[in-house]
């Protein structure tokens, strides 16, 4: 039975508030389901009433746009089923990355997660997906084989590329602005385990490991994936390093990562074969929910502006990141994410702790467009976009119209809010 929760009841805030905790939401109230029939229901309600819905299982990629909307909770849906001879997993909408990888590794099957077995699946694939096995598979979003879905005039229906072709196409990575995602099916790999860890230096050192990770990544193999880390958290001196995640045997691994241990001289070493289950392990992403803010930018090249931004002074920010992509990302796709042409990703982040700090985080993100200048493309991927982000900057001309023209169609009355709207 779905339980409502309104303004002035007890525990509305703990479940109105997303998991990104300087994401204000001030939504008009929250529906908690367990079953996909009261989601279909809430949908028939929101019709009638003309309120709006937006959907979060916890809020990772809470964006600020649920203002003024019905909260719906789904974290209540959240069984996970794998089918080993099909390699295939039924996920519902509240499940996490790390149930998956779990269930899925007890048949050694793996998932294309991201780096945080906290995240959401379907929010994930909703957005396209930048997994540690992308530069091998491409988008994650490729991976789903059908959604469960309740659509804009309450139905239940499963939507795959026979039954729906253009919602299906659209769900795939175009955001979570058409449907409500009860379930999806999804597609896995197989392989027994994978090589991957953490390999950190001291601060003064981040030019010399910034120049490995170049020399890395100038001829990696669709296999491995690696970022390049400068970052000095709060109370602690300033770091550089790698992470990394190589889809094969640690045997392979090593012979390709032989530059690692040539440079030597690190005082972290994480490295080793991970169950498929023990991904989280290479970040040790925050587990609860915590004030951040970040900002995604899409990089053409590493050139001396990038270079000298990313090795510079880091206040007020906690660091910056440099992910490798490239491989099947580049390739041609037909999924509204497209290809991505640019090799890497510049991501910066910083906390969000009291009005001065939060507001100088803010302040250093939002200049640094202009700081790269053309040295960014100024598209960014949809997990990648940030509150006061427009869903434009991640979808190229054609495929936003068309991604506009099926919201139009299939949610005129607009009971649908995703974190960023196809249509502002």
């Amino acid at each position: 039975m779905t339980k409502n929760l309104f303004p002035g009841d007890d525990g509305f805030e703990a479940a109105s508030r997303p998991w990104n905790l300087t994401v204000q939401q001030p939504v008009t109230s929250v529906a908690e389901v367990t079953e996909a029939a009261e989601v279909a229901e809430l949908v028939r309600h929101a019709r009638r009433t003309g309120a709006a819905i937006a959907t979060q299982p916890n809020g990772h990629g809470a964006s600020g746009s649920a203002g003024g909307a019905i909260l719906l909770r789904t974290g209540g849906l959240d069984t996970v089923e794998v089918d080993p001879e099909r390699r295939v997993a039924r996920v519902g909408a509240g499940a996490k990355w790390g149930q998956v990888q779990a269930e899925a590794a007890r048949h050694g099957l793996t998932g294309l997660p991201g780096s945080a077995p906290g995240v959401g699946v379907t929010g994930y694939l909703l957005g396209g997906g930048l997994s540690w096995f992308s530069r091998k598979f491409g988008f994650a979003a490729g991976s789903v084989l059908a959604f469960e879905v309740v659509d804009a005039d309450g139905e239940q229906r499963r939507v795959s590329a026979d039954s729906d072709p253009e919602l299906f196409w659209a769900l795939r990575g175009g955001g979570g602005d058409f449907a409500i995602v009860t379930a999806l099916e999804i597609g896995l790999q197989a392989i027994d385990a994978v090589y991957g860890g953490r390999v950190m230096w001291p601060g003064q050192r981040a030019a010399e490991v910034l120049e490995l990770f170049r020399a890395l990544t100038s001829d990696a193999p669709e296999e491995l994936t690696v970022w390049f880390n400068h970052v000095q958290p709060p109370g602690a001196p300033a770091m550089a390093g790698l992470d990394l995640a190589f889809y094969g045997p640690e045997s392979e691994a090593k012979e390709v990562l032989a530059r690692i241990d040539e440079l030597g001289g690190a005082m972290l070493d994480t490295r080793g074969t991970l169950a498929l289950s023990e991904l989280g392990t290479i970040t040790n992403d925050p587990v609860d929910p915590s004030p951040g803010l970040g900002r995604g930018e899409l990089i053409p090249v590493l050139d001396e502006r990038v270079v000298e931004l990313v090795l510079g002074d880091l206040a007020p920010l906690i660091g910056f990141q440099l992910r490798h992509l490239g491989g099947a990302l580049a390739r041609p796709s037909d999924l509204p994410s497209g290809s991505l042409a640019e090799p890497y990703l510049l991501y910066a982040f910083g906390a969000g702790i009291g009005p001065e700090l939060t507001e100088a985080v803010r302040s250093r993100l939002a200049g640094l467009t202009g700081q790269l200048g053309d040295s960014v493309s100024g598209r960014r991927p949809y997990t990648f976009l940030a509150p006061g982000d427009d869903a434009a900057q991640a979808f190229t001309g054609a495929d936003l119209e068309r991604l506009r023209e099926l919201k139009r169609a299939r949610d005129p009355q607009g009971v649908f809010r995703s974190n960023y709207p196809v249509l502002g």
